[in-house]
């Protein structure tokens, strides 16, 4: 983690040297995740809506350019444990993560981009509660790593963006001492404004 963020930071420095255009601005949007788990007596359940919000800085040229955002994210999921005696339990899961994406985009047309990148998240808190609110012991990690990858338009000093996330890795192992494959992914839109 350590060694993706001074990548990050170094890349952000040299690029900025060199950028013939740069801005910066607030951005915030909407998703819809889900946490896809694989293991034996649990299954994915419903989507869950989510949103984020932060800043962009925006460094590149005329076709190519870096973006890395800093956003206050809040996501979710729901997974279903089933039970072959007895009515399945759903148990909803709420976090609240830092997200540090960093994409590099090829500008087409002047008003359409395509991007992809990396993206280090934070977890701040969450909660994961069964239909009677008690709450689930989960061993979730305190970072993880994923990519986004998408599509946006600038009109004048708007950026829209439409961003697919996945994990790269598991973010759990477990719930309640059961081995899960646990990893969360996300349909994102977004919108920013250029300050300058």
């Amino acid at each position: 983690m350590k060694r993706l963020g001074f990548t990050i930071v170094a890349m952000f420095v040299s690029f900025g040297l060199y950028a013939q255009d740069f801005s910066i601005g607030p951005k915030v949007g909407v998703s819809q995740s889900n946490i896809s788990v694989s293991g034996d007596g649990f299954e994915s359940g419903e989507a869950t809506l989510g949103y984020h919000v932060g800043a962009f800085i925006r460094m590149g040229g005329s076709s190519i350019y870096v973006q890395p955002e800093f956003l206050y994210t809040n996501t979710g999921g729901t997974i279903i444990q089933k039970n072959a005696n007895s009515v399945d339990a759903t148990i909803d899961a709420n976090f609240n993560r830092l997200d540090i994406p960093f994409m590099v985009g090829f500008k087409l047309a002047k008003v359409f981009r395509i991007q992809a990148g990396p993206i280090a998240s934070i977890l701040l808190d969450y909660t994961l509660n069964d239909a009677l609110n008690v709450a689930q012991d989960v061993d979730y990690k305190s970072s993880t790593l994923g990519y986004q990858a998408g599509i946006g338009f600038d009109l004048g000093n708007l950026i829209l963006d439409l961003k697919y996330e996945n994990s790269l890795g598991k973010i759990s192992q477990s719930i309640a001492g059961f081995n899960t494959d646990q990893r969360q992914n996300q349909l994102m839109v977004s919108a920013g404004f250029r300050l300058f």
